[in-house]
């Protein structure tokens, strides 16, 4: 594989850096309420974790 030379051409300005951070930072943050939600977690797990029926 070669390596590409950094050219000025391809550099975004610091304010297209933040905006694309704030992006992922956006959707990284919706994944993990999603993922993390309290209510669904609390509905999955069993109403007496410690009770083994066998």
């Amino acid at each position: 594989m070669k390596h590409k030379k950094y050219s000025h051409q391809d550099a975004i300005s610091r304010q297209q850096a933040l905006k694309k951070l704030g992006k992922y930072a956006a959707l990284t943050a919706l994944g993990t309420f999603i993922i993390l939600n309290p209510k669904k977690a609390q509905a999955q797990s069993p109403p007496n974790p410690g009770d083994s029926p066998w």
